[in-house]
C-alpha cells in the first residue's frame, strides 16, 4: 500500500469518526430533550394538581387531642424531667387549657400515661390531680381518655401473660379509682401487622373496661409511599383490633413523604379506606394528623406532614362520602396560635363559651 492510499483511508476513518461523533451527538441532544420534555410535564402536572379540599368538615362532637404528661403523672416524673408542677397543676393553667380546648372543639383529650412500668403496670399518676382534671372536664363537657402503653419489646409485651395480666390489673385499678375516666387509649409502637398477641390483649382489657372506651392508637393501611410493615396494618388486622375495641385513633402520619401534594392524595385514600373497612363495625374511627416539628428525623417533614396538608385530605374524602367520627391532633404541646387557627378554618363552628363559670 502506498503512502498516497494510507493516507486516504486515514482520512476517510477521521471523516467516518467525526460522523460518528456528530450523529451521537444529535441523538444524546435528543434523549436530554425527550427527557427535559418528559420532567418538565410532570412539573406541570404537579403543579396544575390539586389534591385535597379546603371545604369545612362536617360537624362532630367526637374531636380529639393528646396532652403531655404532667397533667395526669405523678411526682417522680416531675423529679426526673426537671419540670415545674405549677406549668401542670396550678388550676388557672388547667382551665386555660380547658377553655382553650372548648373553645377549638375539642371533646376528648388523651394525657399521656405512657410508659409502662418494668413489670407492665401502668406509669405513676397522682390521684388527687386526676380528680382535679375530671372536675374540669366535667364542667367543660370534655371526656379525659388516659393513653397509656409503651415501646414494643422494650417496654411493653403483649406477648407475656404476666405481663399483660399486671398491666391489665392496673388498669382496672386506675378506672376503679377514678370511675368518672371516659375509659383508656392503648398505644403500643411499633405494633406488627397481624400481632394476635395484641388481640388477646384487647380481649383481656375488654373485660375490665365494661362499660368505657377501649381505645386504640392504631396503624393506617400500608402505602408503596412508606414501605415499613411495622407501622401499618392491613384491611383484616385493622378489622380485628376494630372488633375489639370501640374506638381508633389511627396515626396518619410519619410517612416520609417528600411532597405535600401526594401525603395530601394518601390523606384522602387513607380516609376512604378506613372509612370503608371499618363502617360495618361499632367502633369509632378518629383520624389522627400531625402538628410537631421533628424536621430532620427522615419519616417526617412539617413542611409535608402538617395540619393544613392533613385537614385537606381528610376534607377531600369528606366530600366524597368517607364516614368518620372526629379528628385528633397529635399533639397539643406542640400547638400554637398559628396552628390554632388552621384548625378552626375546618370547624363548621366553634363550639362558644363554657356552659358553667368556673
Amino acid at each position: 500500500m502506498t503512502l498516497d492510499t494510507e493516507a486516504a483511508l486515514a482520512n476517510t476513518h477521521a471523516a467516518m469518526k467525526v460522523e460518528f461523533l456528530k450523529r451521537l451527538g444529535k441523538s444524546a441532544l435528543r434523549i436530554i430533550a425527550a427527557l427535559a420534555g418528559i420532567f418538565g410535564v410532570a412539573v406541570l402536572c404537579y403543579l396544575l394538581w390539586f389534591p385535597g379540599s379546603k371545604a369545612i368538615l362536617p360537624p362532630s362532637s367526637r374531636h380529639a387531642i393528646w396532652l403531655g404528661h404532667g397533667w395526669l403523672g405523678d411526682d417522680s416524673w416531675f423529679v426526673r424531667n426537671n419540670r415545674d408542677m405549677g406549668d401542670f397543676r396550678d388550676e388557672a393553667k388547667c382551665v386555660e387549657l380547658f377553655q382553650k380546648l372548648h373553645d377549638n372543639g375539642i371533646a376528648m383529650v388523651y394525657p399521656h400515661l405512657c410508659p409502662t412500668q418494668f413489670d407492665g403496670k401502668i406509669a405513676p399518676y397522682d390521684d388527687a390531680q386526676v380528680e382535679r382534671f375530671l372536675d374540669l372536664a366535667e364542667q367543660w363537657d370534655i371526656q379525659i381518655i388516659p393513653w397509656i402503653g409503651g415501646v414494643y419489646a422494650d417496654s411493653a409485651y403483649p406477648g407475656l401473660a404476666r405481663w399483660r395480666e399486671n398491666f391489665v390489673s392496673s388498669v382496672a385499678a386506675l378506672l376503679e379509682t377514678h370511675p368518672r375516666l371516659a375509659g383508656v387509649q392503648v398505644n403500643i409502637e411499633p405494633m406488627p401487622n397481624g400481632d394476635a398477641d395484641f388481640l388477646v390483649l384487647l380481649e383481656e382489657l375488654r373485660v375490665v373496661t365494661c362499660g368505657k372506651i377501649l381505645g386504640v392508637a392504631a396503624y393506617p393501611p400500608p402505602t408503596r409511599w412508606h414501605q415499613f410493615p411495622d407501622v401499618h396494618w392491613d384491611a383484616q388486622y385493622l378489622r380485628q383490633v376494630a372488633s375489639r375495641c370501640d374506638q381508633l385513633a389511627v396515626m396518619m402520619y410519619d410517612t416520609a413523604i417528600p411532597l405535600e401534594k401526594f401525603y395530601i392524595a394518601l390523606m384522602t385514600r387513607w380516609t376512604r379506606e378506613l372509612s370503608e373497612n371499618l363502617q360495618s363495625l361499632d367502633c369509632e374511627l378518629i383520624l389522627g394528623v400531625p402538628a410537631y416539628e421533628d424536621a430532620g428525623v427522615g419519616y417526617h417533614r412539617p413542611q409535608v406532614e402538617n395540619l393544613s396538608s392533613a385537614l385537606r385530605g381528610i376534607s377531600a374524602a369528606a366530600r366524597q362520602k368517607s364516614e368518620f367520627d372526629g379528628v385528633a391532633i397529635y399533639c397539643e404541646w406542640e400547638m400554637d396560635d398559628a396552628k390554632w387557627q388552621v384548625w378552626r378554618k375546618f370547624l363548621p363552628h366553634p363550639r362558644g363559651m363554657p356552659r358553667h363559670n368556673l
